[in-house]
């Protein structure tokens, strides 16, 4: 069963000043949510912080009942929180198979066949190129391997790092499409998004940082139809 996640009063950074202040927002079960913002707005510090890689000063986490802010990144995995950062997110040198297995070490899952089953359903573009090095695959097909992992081990919440960036456009409209699909499955997801009208569509919310705090939240038609945000951050009015 999938759990809210709640993020109270959060602020974080790397030891200097503070990165993110005072942020709030929640995330409910099985929905996707996108933070958005401009470049320096705190948003990857805002995931890195809820996958515990940040030093936080106050506030709190929580997944459903279970208090977040003191974890270890190596106890998250096993409590239902999987992440796919931007960059370096997969094993090159590996296949893609070996790469999937990886995702099952810090939380196996009850039936590892069954699970990978499920996962390489969702990424059929995968089934071809299991014992292919995911260094010679195309940044889509990373993307999807970096996913297909984080899938492994059953999470609750997937946190993801700008899942398209880089990507040529058929991709990034996949992408998209496998996170709507990944959503049907009962999975949480929050995400960094640059493509912000692209998202925006597909979100059930989304909340716009600027300068490390909260700027506005809303769902994703909401925001997708205030004039304010589409002249400060969708790039002018709705097409």
């Amino acid at each position: 069963m999938t759990e809210q996640l709640s993020v109270t009063g959060l602020t974080a950074g790397y030891g200097g000043p503070p990165i993110i202040e005072d942020i709030s927002l929640s995330v409910e079960p099985g929905e996707i949510a996108v933070v958005l913002g401009p470049n320096g707005a705190g948003k990857s510090t805002l995931l890195k912080t809820i996958f515990a890689l940040t030093s936080v000063s106050a506030g709190t986490i929580r997944l459903g009942e279970r208090e977040l802010t003191e974890c270890r990144t190596s106890a998250l995995v096993p409590l239902g929180v999987s992440a796919v950062p931007q960059n370096r997110n997969v094993f090159p040198s590996m296949t893609v198979d070996e790469n999937l297995d990886v995702g099952t070490y810090a939380a196996p899952p009850a039936d590892q066949k069954a699970t990978r089953e499920r996962v390489l359903s969702l990424f059929p573009d995968l089934k071809g190129k299991l014992r292919q090095p995911a260094g010679e695959l195309s940044g889509g097909q990373r993307q999807m391997v970096a996913m297909g992992r984080a899938l492994m081990s059953e999470p609750k919440l997937v946190l993801l790092d700008e899942p398209t960036a880089g990507l040529s456009p058929a991709y990034l409209e996949r992408i998209f499409d496998l996170l709507l699909d990944i959503r049907k499955t009962g999975i949480t997801i929050l995400m960094v998004e640059q493509n912000a009208r692209q998202a925006l569509q597909i979100a059930d919310h989304g909340h716009i940082l600027v300068n490390g705090r909260n700027h506005v939240s809303g769902t994703g038609e909401e925001l997708l139809g205030d004039k304010d945000v589409r002249r400060l951050f969708l790039g002018g009015a709705a097409g």
